[in-house]
């Protein structure tokens, strides 16, 4: 176990034969020598590490990529742990770069949101010319290749509040999650969230299929129209001059999309939303094949960070969180649980739901983070703190670890467990790795734990696991 300097990590790490690397935010890029968690190197960084940590060879060197959530991506030596390059988006004034960049060949795509869904919060911030996108940048150098915007048209003045602040309009759909790459079509496909303001379009809340080459649409649809939101609809009063009237339900594509296919060898885009329904569109045309609705939805319910799919099996594992926002209630009842669905027909197979362990706000039971799948099992974390591992055809309970505990780390940092988002958790090898503790959305229980399990062989399925290692 090791201890992490901040309570809300944001990091999903990176495995190889003989190294853990960690995204450490306030302290930097952490190279941890597998077997022991001692420190290899540091690349000090005082910032948010907000993405995945992928690698990549440029001739002989092995590099690391990765996201700073305000600053860009970069690019750093695998083996020193020095900067090669660095990168950003100079299309958009005030980008955030929230979702994981993917490599293909020597290109880097880098999904872009906007910072202006919560500068808006500012009352005296005139709202909001700034729209989401993918961008390609060189493997080799960094250098911007091109930047495809998820809103063509310049947003406008389309009115003023306080005599003097203007509003401006169209804005937002932004692209929070890293895109799918399908070589067989040479696309990139990802989805994008709401609107910052009026007028709305018809790229919010919608899927994109883009050349992966070039970035030219292949097609858009939309499955949510006029859902218009910003963090200035938060604020109690609900009369925010920067939150939209009429307000949407923020109910976009936060998760990434996954390309697929059914065991009758049909290929399915699956994309989970916040209004808690998962669609499977045909990658070819963007036609809708199915849709399956498993909760109430709203904003910060439905599915947050990812879902999984075992091919072999034709299931995908749908985590829900369906958290309520105080103010905010969605209409229906809370749904939250893992849920598993038949690729063909999107009928669910099982799901896994239980009350929460206690009724505070910070522990209310849901699945906000990605799940992982691998071979006969599939791995979840919920928000009141507990690591799951279920059997995947039946859904059946192998194994849990409660996580709201405090550790000896390998570090000698104090750590203690908290709730489970996020990227959730990763399978490599022999190991089960997860960071527990995120306070970032709803005051849930921080922690700064990195947890590492190692599978043991055994006959009896609650013994598969080993506690974490100190």
């Amino acid at each position: 176990m090791y201890g992490l300097a901040g309570e809300t990590p944001r990091f999903y790490p990176l495995v190889t034969e003989d190294t853990i690397v960690v995204g450490d935010s306030g302290r930097g890029l952490v190279a941890l020598d597998r077997e022991t968690g001692c420190e290899r190197w540091l690349y000090p960084h005082d910032a948010e590490i907000a993405s995945a940590i992928l690698h990549s060879k440029v001739g002989n060197r092995d590099l690391l990529i990765f996201n700073d959530r305000t600053a860009g991506v970069f690019a750093v030596d695998a083996g020193t742990g020095t900067v090669v390059w660095t990168a950003k988006v100079s299309q958009e004034p005030v980008p955030w770069y929230s979702g994981s960049p993917v490599v293909v060949g020597n290109l880097v795509y880098v999904p872009v949101s906007s910072m202006e869904v919560a500068l808006a919060v500012n009352p005296l911030y005139g709202c909001c010319v700034t729209s989401g996108g993918l961008a390609a940048f060189d493997l080799a150098t960094g250098a911007a290749l091109w930047y495809l915007p998820t809103i063509e048209q310049p947003a406008e003045q389309t009115g003023r509040h306080f005599l003097l602040v203007e509003k401006h309009g169209p804005s937002g759909a932004s692209v929070w999650a890293a895109p799918a790459y399908d070589a067989e079509r040479g696309r990139l496909y990802f989805g994008t969230g709401q609107n910052f303001s009026h007028p709305t379009t018809d790229t919010s809340d919608a899927l994109f299929a883009v050349s992966a080459q070039s970035g030219e649409i292949a097609w858009v649809r939309q499955f949510t129209a006029n859902d218009a939101y910003t963090a200035a609809c938060n604020i109690a009063a609900l009369n925010h001059p920067n939150c939209p009237d009429p307000m949407g339900p923020d109910v976009d594509f936060g998760a990434p999309v996954v390309l697929t296919r059914t065991r009758s060898g049909r290929p399915l885009l699956l994309a989970g939303q916040k209004s808690a329904d998962v669609h499977a569109v045909d990658p070819d045309t963007g036609e809708r094949v199915w849709t399956r609705k498993l909760g109430r939805g709203g904003i910060i319910g439905g599915v947050h960070w990812g879902l999984a799919v075992n091919e072999r099996q034709g299931l995908a594992f749908v985590p829900v969180s369906d958290k309520a926002l105080v103010g905010f209630p969605a209409p229906g009842k809370p749904a939250p649980g893992l849920y598993a669905l038949d690729t063909e027909t999107g009928a669910v197979r099982w799901s896994h739901r239980r009350e929460s362990r206690c009724s505070d706000r910070e522990c209310v039971f849901g699945l906000s983070a990605a799940a992982v799948a691998a071979n006969d099992i599939v791995v979840s974390g919920s928000m009141d703190g507990y690591l799951m591992v279920h059997e995947a055809t039946s859904g059946a309970l192998l194994w849990e670890h409660d996580a709201w505990r405090e550790y000896s780390a390998v570090n000698g940092v104090r750590a203690k467990g908290g709730a489970f988002d996020a990227h959730g958790a990763m399978l490599a090898d022999d190991l089960l790795m997860v960071t527990a503790g995120y306070r970032y959305v709803g005051q849930q229980r921080a922690g700064n734990a990195f947890l590492l399990f190692q599978v043991q062989p055994s006959h009896e399925p609650s013994e598969s696991l080993d506690v974490p290692h100190d």
